[in-house]
């Protein structure tokens, strides 16, 4: 066996399809398709009185119109994915809306007609009379509780969580200094190059149901979607074929689409497909990031954190469909990579009329790394010493894991980190960093951060050899640009001793592989990979057995290299995949390259029936990874950024980024995931930020006002790797997805600090808003 592919620069499989225009998106399947639009409410809270679809049923092309009354799930709920005890009053919205909308872009009607154009020109026929109700924007709003969300939500909490390690009372008031913070987190949206879409056909004589989607997760789709209809799982098939970005919303289990296009088309005995437009994607597909903390931070005279007391509020929007697991993830990494002896987090999590919030790339991260990068950059201050000095004295050291930090984790058990070196990460960084550029109003942004990653339960894989020799593997997990086809494929190619172009490997496709979970949460390469190395051992295994029998050798003394197996210390004695893939499914007659040989070698085979009593033919294998808990990646990230202090624009000078996922794969597929990430928080941090009015309309739904940044806002990035394997999978490995985007806001706001002397307390941030914080600092009596 040889490991010549794990841990190359393997050039993405990919990438050669996609950028000839050979992709397949779900926008591209039509088979005569009907297509769907939706009505959507144009109120962020209102009382439906009566529905009229009347006039759009009689429009030109149109082939059906569903209310929530037409359906027979119409009063069914939709599913609250992540229960929790301290979920005492979650709420999830329904397919469509019949009494009350709870936020721009709700869902009211779905028009299904010839085309699209058709579609769009019925809904506007239907008839929707609204009450307006009060709006809640905001979280402080939905704390005041002026008004009600959800009628029987008392004081708009839909959760409350406390939780405490040591005695926090106590030791802020034996520490030295202590001192209070208010930070803030604005909403951001992930804004994927693809919108979404699904596409649907029902075969009513095999009664089978095909759905594409550009999901994150085909196999919770699919199940979902067996049980609504009263099918077996094996008569629905969801496929997520290529998809244009994914970042976390489109993990959400349903949307109404994912219902009302697979209904329709059950119904109507045609395809149906409805692809979103951008300006439903802002108002209807969920959000994140809202969360305004409370700080308070006890510490000694060496800048050594003694205590800290968080208390949060977080924005859920109109409905809690991923329960609470945003403030949760928030509550277990406020601390970070740093030793605090004694700490307590409380959060609310409150409804608000706005589109509802779920995981997108960071996931509650961002916020957690904001709080404490701001407030070790605070202490600093306070006691004028050097920012990167305090944080040397705060670390969790190497020789102290696992470091139970005390506080839940989003799976349910203790947040305990496996494996680090965060010092060490911190001063690759620095030296990466260099000195300062000349010029004035250059400041310097440093930020350390933490990741639990490779969440479980389990994912799965199934690698077989085919009589040709390629090898084809598949995995349930899609993917949406992360490369998981090449990174993959160097796993099993690894274990099979094959050339790693000689993989295919499927993934997001029910047809092929029918047990997953999704990619998401950093999870892919942790749990998918680990699941193609036991599938791909157990081929090498089965592989062994077989040529033993024929090179009449013990199995221990094979390996496998060069696409064959072979006697170790004689090469010259070998037999091909090729030939073995024939030989395992014993038949009289064989077609396809290394029959013959096959043929030849079967002669010696063992007595007994040509098919092992307990084996199965076909040099094939599934495998299934469940990991025993999160593997925590780590990183660091410094930059030096520029402000005009007349126009407030900012200019990034340099950024550096050290990052330990454990051992990599293919470091060009980090690198590329690391660049991604730090673009969006770039865009997070500076240009990005979802604007309501005080009646809860979107004033930036398009990308007129919701400003992304340019190639040109994005610098190139300069990376360093440290591997600290996780002792918690085979493989070593911890996820990569999102450690670009978590530190960004915490970077930039300290390098904009230090560059114009003005306190960050918040982010977004935006040339506006900087200059209406210096203002504001001016105005203040000295």
């Amino acid at each position: 066996m040889t490991t010549r592919w794990f841990g190359e620069r393997v050039q993405r499989l990919e990438d050669e399809r996609l950028l000839r225009g050979a992709g397949r998106y779900t926008d591209d399947l039509d088979q005569g398709a009907l297509h769907g639009c939706f009505v959507r409410s144009p109120h962020a809270h209102a009382r439906i009185r009566s529905i009229d679809v009347a006039a759009a049923r009689r429009a030109p092309g149109v082939a059906a119109v569903y209310t929530a009354a037409e359906l027979p799930f119409g009063d069914l709920a939709l599913p609250l994915l992540i229960p929790h005890p301290a979920l005492t009053h979650g709420r999830t919205q329904r397919c469509l809306a019949s009494e009350v909308v709870r936020h721009v872009g709700e869902a009211v009607a779905f028009v299904v007609a010839e085309d699209r154009y058709l579609a769009e020109d019925a809904a506007e026929l239907v008839e929707v009379d609204y009450e307006p109700l009060p709006a809640v924007v905001g979280p402080e709003a939905a704390a005041e509780a002026r008004h009600l969300v959800h009628e029987d939500v008392p004081g708009n909490v839909a959760a409350e969580l406390s939780q405490e390690r040591g005695d926090v009372t106590a030791a802020l008031a034996a520490a030295p200094h202590r001192f209070e913070l208010r930070l803030r987190f604005e909403r951001g949206a992930a804004v994927p190059m693809e919108a979404r879409a699904v596409w649907a056909r029902w075969d009513p004589g095999e009664r089978r149901l095909l759905v594409y989607d550009s999901t994150q997760s085909p196999t919770s789709i699919r199940g979902g979607l067996a049980v609504l209809f009263g099918l077996p799982e094996t008569s629905v098939e969801v496929v997520a074929p290529d998809v244009g970005g994914g970042f976390g919303p489109k993990i959400m289990l349903f949307y109404p689409d994912e219902l009302l296009v697979p209904y329709a088309a059950m119904q109507l005995g045609r395809p149906v497909k409805w692809t979103e437009d951008r300006a439903e994607h802002f108002v209807a597909v969920n959000h994140e990031r809202a969360q305004v903390h409370d700080v308070c931070v006890g510490f000694d005279g060496d800048g050594r954190v003694q205590a800290l007391d968080v208390d949060f509020l977080h924005d859920a929007g109109a409905y809690t469909p991923y329960g609470i697991i945003l403030p949760v993830i928030t509550a277990a990494q406020v601390t970070g990579p740093y030793r605090v002896p004694s700490y307590r987090v409380r959060f609310r999590d409150v409804y608000t009329n706005a589109t509802a919030t779920s995981p997108y790339r960071g996931a509650g991260r961002p916020h957690a790394c904001f709080v404490m990068e701001r407030v070790l950059d605070a202490v600093a201050g306070e006691l004028g010493l050097d920012r990167a000095e305090v944080r040397r004295r705060n670390f969790i050291q190497p020789d102290e894991f696992p470091w139970d930090t005390g506080i839940a984790w989003q799976d349910g058990s203790m947040a305990v980190y496996d494996s680090g070196n965060y010092p060490r990460l911190l001063e690759e960084c620095l030296r990466l960093l260099g000195p300062r550029p000349p010029g004035d109003h250059v400041g310097m942004g440093l930020a350390a951060y933490v990741e639990g990653t490779g969440v479980g339960p389990y994912e799965g894989a199934h690698v077989q050899v085919l009589v040709s020799g390629r090898v084809v593997a598949a995995t349930g997990i899609p993917s949406q640009g992360q490369g998981h086809a090449t990174v993959l494929a160097q796993v099993v190619a690894d274990a099979l001793g094959v050339d790693v172009t000689d993989v295919d490997v499927r993934s997001g496709d029910t047809r092929r592989f029918q047990w997953g979970v999704g990619t998401f949460a950093s999870r892919g390469a942790v749990t998918a990979g680990n699941a193609m190395r036991a599938a791909a051992l157990a081929v090498a295994e089965k592989a062994k057995r077989i040529a033993s029998e024929q090179l009449e050798v013990d199995p221990e003394d094979l390996e496998l290299a060069g696409g064959a197996v072979r006697v170790r210390g004689a090469p010259e004695r070998a037999v091909p995949l090729a030939a073995l893939a024939i030989l395992s499914n014993p038949l009289r007659y064989a077609f396809g390259g290394g029959a013959e040989a096959a043929t030849q070698l079967q002669a010696r085979a063992r007595p007994g029936p040509p098919l092992p009593e307990g084996s199965q033919p076909g040099l094939e294998a599934t495998g299934f990874f469940s990991p025993t808990g999160s593997a925590w990646a780590s990183g660091c990230h410094a930059a030096y950024v520029r402000v005009d202090p007349r126009t407030y624009r900012m200019e990034i000078l340099r950024y550096v980024v050290v990052h330990d996922c454990g051992r990599v794969i293919n470091p060009a597929v980090v690198e590329g995931q690391i660049q991604g990430g730090v673009a969006q928080g770039i865009g997070g941090a500076f240009y990005e930020r979802l604007a309501y009015e005080a009646d809860g309309q979107l004033r930036n739904a398009s990308f007129m006002e919701f400003l992304v940044p340019y190639a040109t806002e994005v610098p190139d990035l300069v990376i360093g790797h440290v591997e600290t394997p996780s002792p918690l999978n085979p493989l070593g490995l911890k996820g990569a997805g999102e450690a670009g985007v978590i530190p960004v806001g915490a970077v930039i706001a300290s390098a904009i600090e230090e560059a114009l002397g003005t306190p960050v307390r918040e982010m977004p941030l935006s040339p506006l808003r900087l200059f209406e914080l210096e203002r504001s600092r001016a105005a203040r009596p000295v």
